[in-house]
């Protein structure tokens, strides 16, 4: 999915500051996770720019299904351990005192099924007393179909404009971001195509409760679409 972008990825999400949600999540697993173990997964990884905050404190790992996304994680983090796999069928052999899937990439499992799968497979990789924190994409009610956005990086040797509609056809959100990229080696055009399932807070809740986990939800969470904090018994 980011095989064309992950190039300009920090770039077009230059605006996110990841030191403060670093530092609000470390605050939320302090508190949840009642212990000073430290072994952390971060799911859905991305670039790693979470764990470039995360790694002076905690023995942490990334995943991701985006080849091209990882190999920017590894460049910025050097000697840390990131995996090339999916979400919801991932096997590493080892557990964990914390999970994160964070930025709303549980959104792309797009069903309650594969959602289930997923929670089922990290609650797996997790400890006695480990926590999941999941950050989650729009609740359909939240969701604006119909809507335009755009977002414009001006730099002397790049120039880059992203916009896109929003669309829904049931409970399934979907847009085209279209790119205009310009460099001084020219100019060019691609198109990325998303897809996240709009899932209610309460379905989130009852997937994380049946994979046995004592769920608590913060409505504000790191950037305002609230969090899911599942603890293992």
């Amino acid at each position: 999915m980011f095989s064309e972008s992950a190039t300009y990825y920090d770039k077009i999400y230059s605006f996110k500051d990841y030191r403060t949600e670093a530092l609000k999540l470390i605050s939320i697993i302090r508190e949840y996770l009642c212990s000073e173990e430290n072994r952390l997964l971060n799911v859905a990884c991305g670039t790693g720019c979470h764990i470039e905050y995360l790694k002076a404190l905690f023995d942490v790992e990334g995943l991701d299904i985006s080849q091209e996304l990882l190999d920017l994680a590894r460049r910025r983090n050097p000697g840390i351990t990131f995996h090339h796999a999916d979400m919801m069928n991932f096997d590493l052999h080892r557990k964990f005192h914390v999970i994160t899937c964070l930025f709303s990439s549980i959104g792309y499992l797009k069903t309650l099924d594969n959602l289930a799968r997923a929670v089922d497979c990290m609650t797996h990789h997790l400890l006695p007393s480990g926590i999941l924190v999941i950050e989650p994409w729009f609740t359909p009610d939240a969701w604006h179909s119909g809507t335009v956005h755009s977002l414009f990086i001006d730099e002397p040797d790049l120039k880059i404009a992203r916009v896109n509609t929003s669309f829904a056809d049931g409970r399934l959100s979907f847009f085209d971001l279209h790119y205009l990229i310009g460099t001084p080696e020219g100019t060019e055009h691609f198109v990325e195509h998303h897809e996240l399932g709009l899932f209610e807070t309460d379905e989130i809740r009852a997937v994380l409760a049946n994979a046995g986990l004592e769920v608590t939800y913060d409505p504000k969470g790191l950037i305002g679409r609230g969090l899911f904090i599942g603890r293992r018994p």
